[in-house]
């Protein structure tokens, strides 16, 4: 079923410079969560909660814009779109994708629109979700997929497997391979997704508060979302290094 998005914004680009974060947050220890403080702020009414999309949606797109070409050096296409979902989805979510001419796409359905507290958490979200392409993430999980595949199809073919069992090899082999480092993915686009937000002038932390009213995924081995924690001290650590003005890239 084909997927119906109504386009925000398309807005003019501008350039600006930043280093490329490293998978591992550059090997340094994280600090150990703290239990976070759940929020207690009501969310808006509808009007307001269209309103607050469609500020955070200008103010983001430029930087994420930005952000993209300063990275890819005018490599890639950068000529993001920022998109509603408008099917009638009961959970908050939002998404990275591209559509038929190759441009970007961050998406988000109304669900999540009416479940963000606040500018801050819009932002937030949104610039984790621009991370992943602007990180590659889309290709590395492509290609993750496809190590799985060959490696687990290979395995089961040696080991006498028929056409059918190889097939169900490779399926579960790409599935594997396409978790294996989706936790690491979502830590990167987490801190880019802090500096984004920073640089548009929102606070990530009070806009990471949203995972306080996620589940928590926890530490489930074969999860693609590391604990809301985790994330959160991420969060905590490159915002506190922008605020003392130490923050030096990833």
């Amino acid at each position: 079923m084909p997927r119906r998005f109504l386009v925000v914004l398309a807005l003019p680009l501008a350039l600006a410079a930043c280093d490329t974060p490293h998978s591992g947050m550059n090997g340094a220890s994280l600090p150990r969560p703290k239990p976070p403080v759940v929020t207690v702020e009501t969310g808006p009414d509808a009007r307001t909660a269209a309103a607050n999309f469609l500020a955070v949606a200008q103010d983001m797109e430029p930087r994420i814009e930005s952000e993209c070409l300063a990275r890819s050096h005018g490599r890639r296409n950068c000529d993001y779109q920022v998109m509603v979902d408008e099917r009638p989805e009961p959970q908050p979510n939002a998404f990275q994708t591209l559509d038929d001419r190759g441009r970007p796409i961050v998406a988000f359905n109304l669900a999540l629109i009416a479940e963000a507290r606040n500018r801050d958490e819009l932002a937030f979200v949104m610039g984790h979700e621009a991370a992943h392409y602007i990180l590659g993430h889309l290709e590395q999980k492509s290609s993750d997929a496809s190590k799985g595949a060959l490696i687990l199809g290979a395995l089961a073919a040696a080991s006498g497997a028929d056409a059918d069992g190889v097939a169900q090899a490779r399926d579960f082999g790409a599935e594997m391979g396409a978790r294996a480092y989706s936790k690491d993915y979502e830590l990167q686009a987490d801190a880019l997704g802090t500096v984004i937000a920073w640089n548009a002038g929102y606070d990530p932390e009070r806009g990471a508060l949203f995972f306080t009213r996620l589940p928590d995924p926890g530490h489930s081995f074969l999860g693609t979302h590391p604990a809301n924690g985790e994330r959160i001290a991420v969060v905590h650590r490159v915002t506190a290094a922008l605020r003392k003005g130490t923050f030096r890239g990833f």
